[in-house]
């Protein structure tokens, strides 16, 4: 094998490669010879004073007459250029990576290899997302391991890491505080049919995104500490169904042990508990038998959709969407009689709810496997703030912390009630969100629109 040279290509082809890599950068030089060439220099600096003068003007009006559009088209491509040239290339990234030990050495020629940021992607002011192209050697647990020095060398708050493909990932580049105000609580529909189950809003992302959950696919766990807001989760979910509940095509099934986060619920719940012991009395049910009763109606359906030979339910009035929430999962499955009694019904719920139309929102302040055995039968999880680093893998998996879910360090204060993290599905990248606020009077009024009773006009046909 022929011996390779220490030496490094002249700039020259290294300046050619760069432009190969940017073929939009290659139009600059074309253009400007060419102008020349045709219009002289005089003429070209007039016309390319006069273009740019122009944009900036453009710019200005558009910028300062329609900050809606601006905000939404316009400055996700500025900041994301702007970013990239001034921080993620050049000898600010450089020293960034060579700091943080990220860059790998040829053995034989001694070149020093350094990763490559391929895109950057800037969707809202606090948070970049940068495609990187790493160097022999590494794999995405070499970046894990690295985060939190990388975070510091970019003067960054939270960086996250997930695979894109071999040899590329994503860097999620949190510069600030995405949620410095409330998000609203969601306006409730007046029809049906303008209710999309698939896509049940509870709040929003780190990147200016909704925060959305699949009402007929996904059994819901939400982990917090106390004071960290996982009833606004449920609270938001319940305006935006409100007609479907008000029409008896969803019924819910409530467990409160507390007595009191749901109490204002109770008139309009299809089943309300909120006793760990038996209760015998008429129309009362203890959570242990709502649970119960909850399993044999599950049953039920699955002998009937069995007998007419269907492999998944029909929300309508005759089959409506069975929701069973359960506040303070812990005290149901970890403490007292009550645990040894449920948690088979609860499993055989979440392994076999989906088809019949029986779903389960879960909601626990010690998320661990003691506690809430049942913790990896959930589908969709929220880990809003936790007491320790431990916490967040039990909630969103495996070395979700390790790859930027830092909701340990999420502030003990009202401001941050409602920010947590969930996974994206598809990067399995921990992305920051935030659920919408509702206040007691947005609760009380979810409760006074489903007590007007039923819609009778024709939204009732549309069925999910």
């Amino acid at each position: 094998m022929s011996k390779q040279s220490k030496r490094h290509p002249g700039a020259e082809f290294r300046a050619a490669a760069w432009l190969v890599r940017h073929p939009g950068w290659s139009g600059v030089p074309v253009a400007l010879s060419t102008s020349a060439a045709t219009l002289g220099v005089d003429g070209t600096a007039g016309v390319g004073g006069a273009v740019l003068g122009a944009g900036l003007v453009a710019c200005g009006g558009w910028y300062r007459g329609h900050p809606d559009t601006w905000d939404r088209f316009a400055a996700p491509v500025w900041r994301a250029w702007r970013r990239r040239w001034w921080t993620y290339v050049g000898w600010r990234w450089r020293d960034a990576v060579e700091d943080c030990g990220l860059t790998t050495t040829n053995a034989r020629t001694g070149q020093v290899r350094r990763p490559r940021v391929i895109r950057v992607r800037s969707w809202s002011p606090s948070t970049d997302v940068i495609t990187v192209r790493m160097v022999p050697g590494q794999a995405l647990s070499t970046w894990e391991q690295r985060l939190p020095e990388l975070t510091e060398s970019l003067r960054a708050v939270r960086l996250g890491v997930s695979k894109v493909k071999p040899r590329v990932i994503a860097l999620v580049v949190q510069r600030s505080e995405p949620f410095t105000d409330l998000i609203p609580a969601p306006a409730m529909a007046a029809i049906v049919g303008d209710v999309d189950v698939s896509a049940v809003y509870l709040g929003e992302t780190e990147h200016g995104q909704d925060l959305t959950v699949d009402l007929l696919g996904q059994h819901v766990f939400i982990a917090g500490a106390t004071g960290a807001g996982k009833n606004s989760l449920v609270a938001s979910m319940l305006r935006v169904i409100a007609p479907l509940v008000r029409d008896g095509l969803v019924r819910l099934w409530i467990a409160d042990p507390k007595k009191s986060e749901f109490a204002a619920l109770e008139s309009i719940a299809y089943r309300f508990a909120t006793d760990t012991e038996k209760v015998d009395e008429a129309g009362v049910y203890s959570i242990a038998d709502m649970i119960k009763q909850f399993r044999a109606e599950m049953e039920a359906r699955q002998a009937a959709l069995g007998k007419a030979k269907k492999r998944k339910f029909t929300m309508s009035a005759e089959t409506p969407l069975d929701l069973l929430i359960l506040d303070e999962l812990g005290a149901i499955t970890a403490y007292g009689d009550i645990a040894r009694v449920v948690r088979r019904d609860l499993a055989v719920i979440a392994t076999q709810g989906r088809a019949s139309g029986h779903r389960m929102w879960g909601l626990v302040q010690e998320p661990s496997k003691d506690v809430v055995p049942i913790r990896d039968l959930f589908t969709f999880r929220v880990c809003l703030r936790v007491t320790s680093a431990a916490q967040v893998d039990m909630v969103l998996g495996e070395n979700a912390r390790a790859r930027g879910a830092l909701a340990d360090e999420i502030p003990n204060i009202d401001e941050t009630a409602g920010i947590g993290f969930v996974i994206e599905p598809r990067s399995r990248t921990p992305v920051r969100v935030r659920a919408a606020f509702v206040s007691d009077a947005e609760l009380t009024e979810f409760v006074e629109f489903v007590s007007h009773g039923p819609d009778l006009g024709p939204s009732l046909r549309v069925v999910a």
